[in-house]
């Protein structure tokens, strides 16, 4: 979930319907088998059945819950979770359970290719950690079916539909709901409340998460109402400057916090679909914003940008109300967040949204 425009790329390498279509029956028969194929999925599946174990309601199921692909009916509590997306994961933890599989997270994760804010979770109930598979070709099926899982959680992935129904033949899967990468983490949350039987639960998550942006709001009004273009400059190719549109989960953030999307990128994505757009360098002089916010790798980035003749007339760059971002962890929390992320980005990523806003002021 980095800076380029990952959804295009992830959406690409999985378009492999050849293997999937090679291993359907395979799974079909280890989706049948009454014990763990491997040691890897054995002592994630017992932490997972521990912490799963309380606190669903019995009530909840049956409960069918319709996605982009089809539906998924589940008849009870799964003890067995699988996610895809790298945010699923953090919606389970974050209602008690331990997933059994899980992507690795290779852009803005630890040592352990996870999270600290995931690991942290898991340590206030115990829960075990789950075994990281790569999804960087897409998902990898064979490893997912070995995990045994019950329920797999795609609901801001890049699932495929050959993916999702060679899976389905495993367990039920649930699905993003419109659009790839897209699920804002509130609905998530909610649908996963649904799915594990909690949510009561994902309720009262959700409430505390959104005190703490209405309190990010509160100790950073210099952002109400500021503009903002959250975009991404190549430093190997600086004809072109690439912006995030409203679909896309970082502006979503950031219009929590009360700013709002510039008026270029409210008309250039009015009616698409697409997450990430591009526009010609030789326009940046009339991309009128507040703040623009972009990931950079070397802080050398910096004077690159400004010092381009074209990119830097961008008008919040000219005018130093710039946040380059080159911790891959403050990036994650903005690219992929979720009630356990979410903390994490107020208190490492909106001060330097509110210190550009600050230099935005003193412009004008």
């Amino acid at each position: 979930m980095g800076p380029v425009p990952d959804r295009e790329t992830v959406t690409v390498s999985r378009l492999r319907t050849a293997l999937l279509a090679a291993v359907a029956a395979a799974l079909v028969l280890a989706g049948c088998t009454t014990g763990p194929s491997g040691d890897s999925a054995s002592p994630a599946g017992t932490a997972a059945a521990g912490a799963g174990a309380t606190g669903a309601d019995p009530t909840a199921y049956p409960v069918t819950l319709k996605d982009a692909f089809g539906t998924a009916t589940i008849t009870k509590e799964p003890q067995r979770v699988v996610t895809l997306g790298w945010s699923d994961a953090d919606h389970v933890a974050a209602l008690g359970v331990a997933p059994v599989g899980a992507p690795k997270v290779t852009w803005g994760g630890n040592a352990n290719l996870s999270t600290d804010w995931f690991d942290a979770q898991l340590a206030t109930f115990g829960g075990t950690a789950p075994t990281r598979f790569d999804d960087t070709d897409g998902n990898p099926v064979e490893e997912i079916a070995r995990l045994q899982p019950d329920l797999i959680l795609a609901t801001n992935s890049g699932i495929t539909k050959d993916e999702y129904d060679t899976l389905s033949k495993l367990a039920p899967v649930v699905a993003y709901p419109e659009v790839a990468y897209g699920t804002p983490w509130q609905d998530s949350l909610e649908t996963t409340g649904k799915a594990l039987g909690r949510s009561k639960q994902a309720a009262a998550v959700e409430a505390k998460t959104v005190g703490a942006l209405e309190a990010a709001r509160a100790r950073y009004p210099q952002l109400a109402g500021k503009t903002f273009i959250y975009g991404y400059v190549a430093p190997t190719d600086l004809s072109q400057i690439g912006f995030y549109t409203p679909s896309d989960l970082r502006p979503q953030m950031l219009t929590a916090l009360g700013m709002k999307n510039a008026p270029f990128v409210e008309e250039r994505a009015r009616g698409s679909k697409e997450f990430y757009l591009t526009v010609s360098a030789e326009r940046a002089a009339t991309l009128e914003a507040d703040v623009f916010l972009t990931y950079i790798t070397e802080d050398s980035e910096v004077e690159v940008m400004t010092k381009d003749p074209l990119v830097g007339q961008v008008p919040a760059i000219r005018a130093g109300a710039l946040v380059a971002t080159k911790d891959q962890k403050v990036g994650l929390t903005m690219s992929s967040p979720t009630p356990l992320s979410i903390p994490y980005m107020t208190e490492l990523f909106v001060p330097l949204v509110a210190a550009a806003a600050d230099k935005a002021d003193a412009a004008r």
